[in-house]
């Protein structure tokens, strides 16, 4: 008796996509690996994307969501740019996004953006959200800066032989931001900024 067709089927492949990079890196990724990962089929990747390149764009597009929404949540009760400071330092002291599977995916995505013009638009897009999710403490420079200090120092802090404590990373995110200096009356500054 014939199954009828999993509506599921090509999120699966999706997210089949994604754990294949992770153990076989992108150059080893076969449609035919995917398809066992996911249990499907094989000639339903062909069904569902046009090509490989096309399912790695989909695959990234997909991560790269994910990972701006588990963003988005550190700031989710954030008032002003002192408690957007500290939840700086949350997002990076803290495992809940550096978990081995997202780093070995960012370091894929970083090292094949500038390869491919798709895969660097994703990158681009994504780096867009993590920006104007800041700027709505931080002016834009200043959230420029932020969020290239997270990426380079999640990558320092899980690499790290001795990882810096906490308050390191909070003095080191308040400098970047000049927080004493927002937070100071005489400087007109009161934790919100804007551009």
């Amino acid at each position: 008796m014939r199954r009828a067709n999993d509506p599921q089927r090509r999120e699966k492949i999706v997210q089949a996509t994604l754990k294949a990079i992770v153990i076989h890196g992108i150059h080893g990724v076969t449609h035919r690996k995917i398809a066992m990962i996911a249990e499907v089929p094989l000639g339903s990747m062909t069904y569902y994307f046009a090509g490989i390149d096309d399912l790695l764009l989909e695959a990234f597009s997909c991560f790269t969501h994910t990972m701006s929404q588990q963003y988005q949540d550190f700031f989710a009760d954030v008032a002003d740019a002192q408690a957007a400071c500290h939840a700086i330092t949350d997002m990076i002291y803290g495992s809940q996004v550096t978990t081995p599977d997202n780093m070995e995916l960012m370091y894929q995505l970083y090292a094949f953006a500038s390869r491919k013009p798709a895969l660097k638009t994703v990158m681009q897009n994504w780096m867009l959200r993590s920006q104007q999710t800041l700027e709505q403490w931080f002016d834009p420079v200043t959230a420029r800066a932020l969020d290239a200090f997270i990426e380079g120092m999640t990558l320092h802090f899980v690499t790290d032989k001795k990882p810096l404590q906490r308050e390191d990373i909070l003095m080191m995110v308040e400098r970047i931001a000049e927080w004493p200096k927002r937070k100071n009356p005489q400087n007109g500054l009161s934790g919100r900024v804007t551009a």
